[in-house]
């Protein structure tokens, strides 16, 4: 039996809610829910920085595609910055036969600060870098993404997904 897997691309700034929905999702879906995360690849990993060729990109991409056809729900999660990482998501969206839910994580800088004071890496980096790494509005563009906003609940969220899933 041939599996048509589902894959859904979190994307948004730091602190806003990708790796907590990210983690609902995989338990919502359940067993063989790959979850990739972007900062386990390139930070705990490969130890790189988050810049131009970076060797994460290409693990990123090879480990995402290994989950179409054995898993039912792949979650790819990360900040992915439009200007470096847009061509190897629209190569994953074309590989999994646009059978995906891209959402990003639109929220304000203050609401972001406030859900990021909230979480452990809240005692590594404060305000300032947060500021420092803001990119305001950096949708992906693709059709049918998914704009996620401050106002919506860790439970609309996953509603809002789970239903996008159910019905690519």
């Amino acid at each position: 039996m041939i599996i048509e897997t589902k894959l859904i691309i979190l994307r948004g700034n730091s602190g806003s809610g990708k790796t907590t929905i990210a983690k609902s999702l995989q338990e919502y879906f359940g067993e063989g829910t790959l979850l990739v995360s972007q900062d386990t690849v390139r930070r705990e990993m490969l130890m790189v920085r988050d810049r131009e060729e970076n060797l994460s990109i290409d693990l990123i991409r090879q480990i995402t595609e290994y989950g179409k056809g054995k898993c039912n729900v792949v979650i790819l999660e990360g900040i992915f910055m439009k200007k470096r990482y847009q061509e190897m998501l629209n190569q994953l969206i074309y590989f999994y036969n646009e059978n995906t839910c891209v959402c990003y994580f639109n929220l304000s800088f203050e609401e972001t600060v406030v859900r990021h004071n909230s979480r452990p890496q809240a005692e590594s980096f404060g305000k300032d870098s947060l500021r420092s790494w803001w990119i305001p509005k950096d949708h992906l563009g693709v059709e049918g993404e998914k704009i996620l906003t401050g106002q919506m609940t860790k439970t609309d969220i996953v509603k809002l997904i789970c239903s996008q899933v159910k019905k690519v």
